[in-house]
């Protein structure tokens, strides 16, 4: 039965998996759990006969536009609507973008169970919204900076020392730039987006350079070389993940990619404990 109408299965599944109180119907005299098909229509502003057709198999493919509001109207989550996306299209809906600047207590310790490995946690314009105790001693301790001052991006185009840290700082900047574009593609541009680039084609001509270029990447791993004003010249291998339930954000880790570097770390982030 799924396997023949496995869209309308799955709204018929969590319409009636739904509460009529929490929506504001009376729950009384139901013969079956959940939310009625014209209950559902009406949250959703769609005819009920053409809903009771789509759970049925029989309504042909919906908009976008119509499942939108259906998911607006049953309060299904991003993972039921990234789901019942896939069912009806074959590829996910267009991502949205929360927000938030602000990560789960739990994700936070996931950065902090990386004693050695420098991480931080960034979103889709680049800001680091979290980090880990290595991250602050080998890379910048952002608990020192602004809000507005922990964005990658403006960090790597008009911080001297974030600059003269980097050992190829002209290769690593054109890697950042192509890869925040990429970002952008992925995200859709946002008034936010825009005026970062504006901001920073402004205050960097290096930055208006490389972004007039058009190019794009992934930054998904590679290696890192930086002259650390403390323990010299270290090197480090990255892996970037997104955050399940928020690809809005990406935790990135940076792991020692030698033994002496792995030394040297070590022993700067025991001398900052003391």
């Amino acid at each position: 039965m799924d396997n023949q109408n496995p869209l309308g299965h799955f709204l018929k599944a969590c319409r009636t998996r739904r509460d009529p109180i929490a929506f504001g119907f009376q729950a009384q005299r139901r013969r079956t759990p959940g939310l009625r098909r014209e209950e559902v229509a009406l949250m959703a502003n769609i005819s009920p006969t053409w809903y009771t057709w789509l759970e049925q198999g029989r309504g042909g493919t919906p908009s976008r536009e119509v499942l939108n509001r259906i998911v607006a109207g049953l309060r299904l989550t991003e993972a039921e609507r990234e789901h019942l996306f896939l069912l009806a299209f074959g590829h996910p809906p267009e991502s949205r973008y929360p927000s938030s600047e602000t990560i789960t207590p739990r994700l936070q310790r996931v950065l902090d169970a990386l004693p050695t490995s420098p991480a931080i946690i960034k979103n889709v314009t680049w800001d680091v919204l979290a980090w880990n105790r290595a991250a602050a001693v080998i890379l910048t301790d952002y608990a020192r900076l602004t809000r507005e001052q922990r964005n990658i991006l403006r960090l790597l185009f008009s911080d001297s020392r974030v600059r003269h840290g980097q050992k190829e700082w002209e290769r690593v900047a054109g890697l950042v730039v192509s890869a925040f574009r990429a970002d952008i593609a992925r995200a859709g541009d946002s008034q936010a987006m825009t005026k970062l680039v504006d901001e920073l084609c402004q205050s960097s001509a290096e930055f208006a350079a490389l972004w007039r270029r058009n190019d794009v990447t992934s930054h998904g791993e590679g290696l890192k070389q930086l002259q650390h004003p403390d323990i010299g010249e270290i090197a480090l291998e990255f892996s970037t993940f997104v955050v399940e339930s928020r690809p809005d954000l990406t935790m990135m880790v940076f792991n020692p990619a030698s033994q002496e570097s792995q030394r040297r770390i070590e022993a700067l982030i025991a001398a900052a404990q003391r």
